[in-house]
């Protein structure tokens, strides 16, 4: 979150991230959050009243956050979703770790977010992927703000149409001759013509 992008948005106060140990809303002195689970199994759980304390206290300090939950079960992240989510002054993203979250965890957020059918060891990089993917579409942070626009996925369900650069002609794979028409319609028609819809 440092580096590239994100680091320079962050440089330039476009964009503030702040991070805050769950420890801090502890539910012993010994600093734990999570717990067994009640039926046992494999695994501890984030308890309900840390992040509960958690969100009070994170909500008090800013008003009209919107509350992530990082998640197994939760909606596939998609572009459409950055896009909604960097009209909103602050997100708070909670992340998972050990075996998931008490269940009654879900009621406490406003929307739980999965960014693929896959696990991994905690909500870390989920929420740095859902922090890329919406601070890039802030004003300022991209040297061009339409280079977000005409992209990949700003389309729903397609891909970008192909670009090039030179040079012309590389051992036989050619730029096609409309691109170096200079006629701008045929250029776009041709690019509308390439978009490729996911499969």
């Amino acid at each position: 979150m440092g580096e590239s992008m994100i680091g320079r948005a962050v440089k330039n106060k476009i964009l503030e991230i702040n991070y805050h140990d769950m420890r801090q809303w502890a539910w012993n002195s010994y600093g734990a959050v999570d717990d067994r689970p009640y039926g046992g199994g494999v695994g501890m759980l984030i308890r309900v009243d840390v992040i509960s304390n958690a969100i009070k206290s994170l909500k008090s300090k800013r008003l009209n956050s919107k509350i992530i939950l990082t998640s197994a079960k939760g909606k596939r992240f998609t572009q459409a979703d950055a896009k909604r989510l960097s009209k909103y002054e602050n997100l708070v993203i909670i992340c998972g770790h050990y075996e998931g979250f008490d269940e009654r965890v879900s009621q406490l957020v406003d929307e739980e977010i999965s960014i693929g059918d896959y696990v991994l060891t905690g909500g870390e990089i989920p929420a740095m992927v859902m922090i890329d993917s919406v601070g890039r579409l802030l004003p300022g942070v991209l040297g061009k703000d339409v280079s977000s626009v005409d992209e990949s996925h700003s389309q729903e369900n397609y891909l970008e149409y192909p670009q090039y650069t030179r040079p012309d002609d590389y051992e036989g794979m050619k730029v096609p001759e409309v691109l170096k028409s200079g006629d701008p319609k045929k250029i776009k028609v041709w690019q509308q013509e390439q978009l490729k819809p996911i499969k």
